[in-house]
């Protein structure tokens, strides 16, 4: 059994260390109906030198806050008072552009999972030292996936969670591309056409769309296959199993 500890020490080893301040700042909002967490989490943010645009008990109040603007990553608690639902929340979060990292209690993996599935760029418990949900916060801003022991335990408490059948090939176009190669890469090593990889990239979409894991861009792709087990991060020996 891995103690809080020990998942503190696997998040914090998966991510790039924060720098004090950077050049260009990191825009982040935050959600959350309780304000000593939101203060908390504001304070922490301008000290690791990331800026804070707008606060909000609830998604509604942000989206109407920001106006239009766009921030890099929205903190949002997934138990908010309005009794809004997780979904729709990460939902109308993501419309504004902005990706979202969940700040929730860790023994929520329903709920955990449910904002996952919407299209939540990873998850970060309210136990994690501050410096870990600010590193978080960093590695979501860049785009990265945030592959760390929450992500893990919602995925694999979720019996209905389902895989996308991929073919043997598919899962190799799908390993190549997802690991950062450009396409035409990703054909030459496999020696087929550009367009041959790029019909096998079109039909992946298309299974993780039938099981309701839509992967519209690259960095939705990499999560799928860090979630199916075709790359190395929520179960490093699946990347070996051919359909």
């Amino acid at each position: 059994m891995t103690d809080t500890n020990e998942s503190s020490e696997i998040v914090t080893q998966t991510l790039a260390e924060t720098p004090a301040s950077v050049d260009t700042p990191i825009l982040v909002a935050i959600v959350d109906d309780h304000e000593s967490v939101r203060l908390g989490l504001k304070a922490a943010c301008e000290n690791s030198g990331y800026t804070v645009v707008f606060t909000a008990a609830t998604v509604r109040d942000l989206v109407q806050g920001l106006a239009g603007q766009v921030c890099d990553v929205i903190v949002l608690d997934l138990s908010l008072g309005d009794g809004s639902l997780v979904t729709d929340n990460v939902k109308l979060a993501q419309s504004t552009g902005s990706a979202v990292l969940v700040h929730s209690i860790a023994d929520r993996v329903a709920s955990v999972r449910e904002a996952l599935a919407a299209g939540a760029a990873g998850v970060i418990p309210k136990s994690s030292p501050t410096t870990t949900v600010m590193a978080a916060v960093a590695s979501v801003a860049r785009g990265d996936v945030l592959n760390n022991l929450e992500w893990a335990t919602a995925i694999d408490a979720d019996r209905d969670f389902a895989k996308a059948q991929l073919g043997r090939r598919e899962r190799d176009v799908l390993h190549l591309y997802a690991s950062g190669l450009p396409l035409k890469m990703v054909a030459m090593q496999l020696g087929i056409a550009h367009s041959t990889a790029r019909e096998y990239l079109d039909r992946i979409r298309v299974k993780y769309v039938e099981v309701g894991r839509p992967a519209p861009t690259k960095v939705d792709l990499l999560r799928r296959a860090v979630e199916d087990g075709i790359l190395p991060g929520l179960d490093s020996e699946a990347g070996d199993g051919r359909v």
